[in-house]
């Protein structure tokens, strides 16, 4: 492991209701979101789908999660966040350091 990088764990909650992408297409891309902030994927983990306890939409009452291990600089969670702002396939994510 490289000095400068730390290890983290991201939680993905994917919304892909409507949408013809696969979830391991979905999970591809978060990878690559990963690589675009220097960040090393070491390992993939799907929660499977799991319902909300608070349900915000009567809707969308659960979704697949997936945690995502990687090492990456210590501004990778901030720049994380920023690059999926926007992204239609994240509803939320949640990053540790581990």
């Amino acid at each position: 492991m490289n000095p400068n990088k730390r290890n983290y764990r991201v939680t993905f909650v994917i919304d892909h209701r409507g949408k013809e992408e696969t979830l391991d297409q979905i999970v591809e891309e978060l990878k690559q979101e990963i690589a675009a902030i220097e960040g090393e994927v070491i390992g993939v983990e799907d929660l499977g789908k799991r319902d909300f306890v608070r349900v915000t939409d009567r809707k969308f009452t659960g979704a697949p999660y997936f945690h995502l291990d990687f090492s990456a600089p210590p501004t990778a969670p901030t720049r994380l966040k920023e690059r999926l702002r926007l992204n239609a396939n994240v509803y939320r994510t949640f990053i540790v350091a581990v």
